[in-house]
Order: C-alpha cells, then sequence, then structure tokens
C-alpha cells in the first residue's frame, strides 16, 4: 500500500493545474477526479484502520472485489461525486495538498496496524492486510489510469503491480493464460482496453469473464 500510494503520490506532486484537467482512462474522469477519488479511497482506510469490526471477516483482499457491478446505480452516482468533488477546488494545488496528507497518513496508519486485525469498510468485514492489498490494488490500476497521456510520467509500484496480477488470477480462478506483463494485464483485466481474437481463444470461455474488475 506504501510503494503503491507513494508511486502515485509521485506523479501528482509534479502536476500542475492544466495537466489536472487531462483526460484519463477512467471514462469522463480527468486527473483531477481522479486524484479525488483516491483521496476518499485513503480517507475510507483511516476510518476503517482505526475501527476495529466485532464480527468474522466476510471478504479477503480477493473476494472484495466480487461486488464490482452489483450496484450500478451507486456506482454512477460515486462517479458523480467524484467528478463534482474533484472540479470543486478552485487550484489544483489545494487538492493535491490534501491528496498528499492523506495518502501519507494513510501509509503511515496502515504500518502501525496489526495486518490480522479485522476491520469492516464499505459494508464488510476483512483484515487489515487484506484492506491493505485491496487499496494498493485500487491506486496502482487507476495510476495507470492517471498516466494514460502521461507518456514520461514513473510508471506504479512494481510491488503493486504484483498485487494487481494476483488480485486478477485469483479472481480468474488460475493464473492467466497469456504472456501479459503486470501493466498489460491490469489494462486488459479491467477493460481499459479490448481483448484482441487471440486474446479471446487463448482464454476461451474466460474470455466472457473480462472485464475482471473496474
Amino acid at each position: 500500500m506504501r510503494a503503491s500510494y507513494e508511486a502515485f503520490a509521485g506523479v501528482v506532486a509534479a502536476l500542475d493545474d492544466e495537466q489536472s484537467w487531462l483526460p484519463t482512462d477512467c471514462t469522463g474522469w480527468a486527473v483531477r477526479d481522479l486524484v479525488f477519488h483516491v483521496v476518499t479511497d485513503a480517507q475510507r482506510a483511516l476510518v476503517a484502520l482505526h475501527t476495529p469490526a466485532g464480527a468474522a471477516a466476510d471478504r479477503d483482499a480477493v473476494t472484495y472485489w466480487q461486488d464490482w457491478g452489483s450496484d450500478p446505480v451507486g456506482a454512477a452516482n460515486g462517479r458523480r461525486y467524484c467528478r463534482v468533488g474533484g472540479s470543486m477546488f478552485l487550484y489544483f494545488d489545494q487538492l493535491k495538498g490534501l491528496f498528499l496528507e492523506t495518502v501519507a497518513a494513510a501509509a503511515d496508519a496502515a504500518a502501525a496496524t496489526d495486518p490480522g486485525l479485522l476491520v469492516g469498510t464499505q459494508g464488510h468485514v476483512l483484515s487489515a492486510g487484506d484492506l491493505m492489498t485491496t487499496l494498493a490494488v485500487e491506486a496502482t490500476i487507476h495510476h495507470l489510469d492517471m498516466t494514460a497521456r502521461m507518456p514520461d510520467a514513473p510508471p506504479p509500484a512494481p510491488r503493486g503491480l504484483a498485487a494487481v496480477r494476483t488480485t486478477l488470477d485469483g479472481l480468474l480462478g488460475h493464473p492467466v493464460p497469456l504472456g501479459w506483463d503486470d501493466t498489460e494485464y491490469a489494462r486488459a483485466a479491467t477493460g481499459r482496453r479490448p481483448l484482441t481474437d487471440f486474446e479471446r481463444r487463448t482464454l476461451g470461455a474466460d474470455a466472457a469473464r473480462f472485464p475482471l474488475l473496474s
């Protein structure tokens, strides 16, 4: 989680106001909308890591994503909230400052938390360690989204990309039978690019399950 957040923050820290309006691979979102979204994730982490759950875990780092797509209305409202929220900052430096402070605090809180502690988030209970992995996965995927039109931007953290691969293989149920590198796998399995005919043939029946998450 720290590695993923620090890699993401390294890109954000170098952006100016004009760059904050660049489009991303999250349809309808500019860079600043995506930065605002990751701020809300880090805030959610801070709350969860300081709120021990009084129930057994019902999700882990892989099954956490199984709810993706189950509430399209809620997802649409969430996208709209980030679009509006990200646009409300008069200057990007204001949002940048909030982002850098919040992700650093979330990473510090994670480092001080027992990974086995059960915590609640978004209506589910999972270990703090699994929560950290889900946050690393989301930050890494959104790092790729954010830098889609920034060819010179630093890439995501290798450990974050490895967590994405492990999560996607877990959702697929086995290692993907294609020679994708971590970035290609992340983009194809999250719907950022369509599958080629060759990839569909190789995946067989599993091709219909793509995207595995978004």
